[in-house]
């Protein structure tokens, strides 16, 4: 099946979790694969930035990583459906992305960075999910209808945009607008330069340490989910640690509301798909719920922002 080209549909594509859970729950896994590749091959930065994704204008890049001196990048192409190996020598190996379970993906891909001379060894058991089979081991998984996987990218390119613009209101330290494989999502956190006190973990299969590497400052962070557990694709906003009052705050947002369970505010990607003007919706829950978590933990806002916060899109 040939992708709908962006731009000639429209830009918010739609995404029904009953439609593409299982081509999302077997993408999802063969991102955890290369993300751990980017683990293995890539210092080690605050918070985790290092092992993140960036969206292009294919899909989705692990960007530069190291084998030595040696260069090479992995790229998802989910325009025309491969994943992509290169090296900063010229070499090249193409897979294609079809249905194909998430054990003979997981050997394809070290077959053929073995193949580049770029042999990496993973801890090959997915993360951040209550129930895992390992990479080599799992023929459940298999699953790609690159239709869904398209729009799944369209979806990141948009929310990508309105999170950069969001992003650029705030000068304090920031992360950059980012993919995590671990929860499939993608974020972009501000910080308020104070300490935070040591994360609990509890998060599926993830060890705690790493939830304490990446909540060692505190935040308000926010994001794209593309749904799961029963849930639709939604956009969140949270604070850690979350000040008194939080989940109280009034955000004035009437499809917007907070999730005990998540200790998250969410709002549909569905209302900001059909909404008259999706960016300003979008930008209305991120301002909002950046200024309950700055507002109530008592934010040196003055010194973090510039231009209320809020960088205008014209």
């Amino acid at each position: 099946m040939r992708p709908t080209p962006l731009g000639s549909d429209e830009a918010w594509p739609p995404l029904p979790l009953e439609e593409w859970q299982d081509t999302y729950a077997t993408l999802h896994l063969w991102t955890q694969i290369v993300g751990k590749v980017k683990l293995a091959r890539t210092p080690r930065l605050n918070h985790w930035w290092n092992v993140t994704f960036q969206v292009t204008s294919r899909g989705l890049s692990s960007g530069l990583m190291n084998h030595g001196t040696r260069s090479f990048q992995i790229d998802f192409d989910l325009l025309d459906h491969a994943l992509v190996i290169t090296t900063a020598g010229g070499a090249r190996r193409t897979l294609e992305l079809a249905s194909l379970s998430v054990a003979d993906f997981y050997h394809r891909v070290m077959d053929a960075l073995r193949e580049l001379d770029l042999e990496v060894s993973i801890h090959a058991t997915p993360v951040e999910l209550p129930e895992v089979i390992p990479f080599p081991e799992d023929r459940l998984h298999r699953t790609y209808e690159p239709e869904h996987a398209s729009r799944f990218w369209r979806a990141l390119v948009q929310s990508q945009r309105v999170l950069g613009v969001f992003r650029a209101g705030f000068i304090g330290k920031a992360s950059p607008v980012h993919f995590f494989w671990g929860a499939c999502d993608l974020a972009v956190t501000r910080f308020s330069g104070r300490p935070a006190p040591e994360h609990p973990g509890g998060v599926p299969n993830c060890p705690d340490w790493v939830m304490t590497e990446a909540y060692s400052h505190e935040v308000s962070s926010c994001g794209f989910w593309p749904g799961g557990m029963g849930m639709e694709a939604a956009f969140y906003a949270y604070a850690y640690p979350e000040p008194a009052g939080f989940r109280e705050y009034p955000l004035d947002i009437p499809e917007a509301r907070y999730d005990p369970g998540l200790g998250e505010f969410l709002l549909p990607y569905e209302e900001v798909r059909r909404a008259r003007d999706p960016d300003a919706t979008l930008l209305r829950f991120l301002q909002t719920t950046y200024e309950a978590a700055a507002n109530l933990a008592g934010w040196d806002r003055a010194a973090l922002e510039r231009d209320g916060g809020l960088i205008k899109t014209t």
